[in-house]
């Protein structure tokens, strides 16, 4: 059995738009953004995350991050749903969806929310 939900919603743009897509995106939620290195915290969707994220390299797009308590499992069960790992890194995968849209796996990073809001699987 693990836990997962969708926790991110990542505004990702590349090195030359970062800046004037984050000024943007705080203001479309009405807030100040809270930079933490190559990420800015922009608001909530719910209990879910809205960040920027600056690129090193690659077009501007959006992404979500599935948080799971499991990551292995959590990539296996979405496997079996039809995704394909992109890129394994030693705590999170890169997939893509049956469309080829991007998308992560990553470790509980909400706490809380995580916890309050996560789907059981068996």
């Amino acid at each position: 059995m693990h836990r997962s939900r969708i926790g991110l919603v990542l505004i990702d743009h590349a090195p030359e738009h970062y800046d004037a897509g984050l000024q943007f995106w705080a203001g479309v939620q009405g807030v100040r953004p809270r930079p933490d290195g190559e990420y800015a915290s922009v608001g909530e969707i719910g209990t879910v995350s809205l960040e920027t994220q600056r690129l090193q390299e690659g077009p501007s797009r959006i992404h979500l991050d599935i948080e799971a308590d499991d990551v292995a499992a959590e990539v296996a069960r979405l496997e079996g749903l039809g995704a394909r790992v992109v890129q394994r890194h030693e705590s999170y995968a890169v997939m893509a969806d049956p469309g080829d849209l991007l998308f992560c796996v990553v470790p509980v990073q909400t706490g809380d929310r995580f916890v309050e809001d996560a789907l059981e699987w068996r």
